[in-house]
């Protein structure tokens, strides 16, 4: 019994210094930015300033760090690769958000940790403005939208909510525009409409200006063909009878001379 427990404690000694003396290249490299080990979402906004700062954690020998905009690779100065490396995302816009940072491991780019901007904003609201169109066509008033997070919108005609008539009216929304549709337009169309979009930050408005002209009458072509065809041959009759007059006036000039030389 003896020799069985001096043998395990042997077997114990012998895998515990072979644990203390394994490379330490065996050991894993974490990179960390701004003190996070796993990817994360940074809050942040128009205008803002934020520094993403990447370091190695249980290297034991120097490591050259990369960086990454989405798919396309940051240039560094080359003090600011080795071990540690930040980078500085300046007069940040609305089209920063959801752009992704990511660092990685030169040696071994398995290795990586990804930073995502959360751009935070009001709605900014563009569309035509100004709209003429004749009665009984059709039109569509699109209100196009840029929010973080994303805005509700309604359309008002002059300061009410506008009533749908269910085979004229037509709401389309998307996460990036509203489309009012129009089919058939009348005069009672005519007006101001307004384009409301509601965020957490801010409600925006913008006008959109309709006015219905009256309905150009358009002359059918098959008419307009058919009075050409009777005009053209208006003339030519009235060409065949002046020229049959003429060459009835003619013989009787010619008969009359013959019966003058009689």
């Amino acid at each position: 019994m003896t020799w069985k427990s001096n043998g395990l404690l042997q077997v114990c000694r012998f895998l515990l210094l072979v644990i203390l003396f394994l490379p330490r290249e065996t050991m894993s490299s974490v990179l960390t930015v701004n003190g996070n080990t796993e990817d994360y979402t940074l809050d942040t906004q128009p205008g803002a300033q934020e520094s993403l700062e990447c370091a190695v954690q249980n290297h034991v020998k120097d490591e050259e760090l990369l960086w990454y905009r989405d798919t396309g690779r940051v240039n560094l100065p080359s003090e600011n690769k080795i071990n540690s490396s930040s980078v500085c995302v300046s007069s940040i816009t609305e089209n920063d958000n959801g752009v992704s940072f990511t660092c990685r491991l030169q040696s071994n780019q398995t290795t990586s940790i990804s930073v995502v901007l959360n751009v935070t904003f009001p709605p900014l609201l563009s569309g035509n403005e100004f709209q003429t169109v004749e009665e009984n066509s059709d039109v569509n008033l699109v209100c196009n939208v840029k929010s973080n997070p994303q805005a509700q919108m309604m359309w008002y005609k002059d300061d009410s909510l506008i009533i749908l008539e269910k085979d004229r009216h037509q709401i389309k929304q998307t996460s990036e525009s509203l489309q009012l549709s129009i089919s058939k337009v009348k005069k009672s169309d005519n007006g101001t409409y307004h384009c409301v979009a509601n965020s957490p930050l801010r409600t925006e408005t913008k006008e959109f200006h309709l006015v219905i002209k009256d309905q150009t009458l358009k002359t059918p072509i098959e008419a307009i063909i058919a009075a050409c065809v009777v005009v053209f041959l208006t003339v030519c009759f009235g060409l065949f009878a002046r020229r049959q007059k003429m060459l009835k006036l003619c013989l009787k000039e010619k008969d009359s001379h013959k019966a003058t030389a009689l």
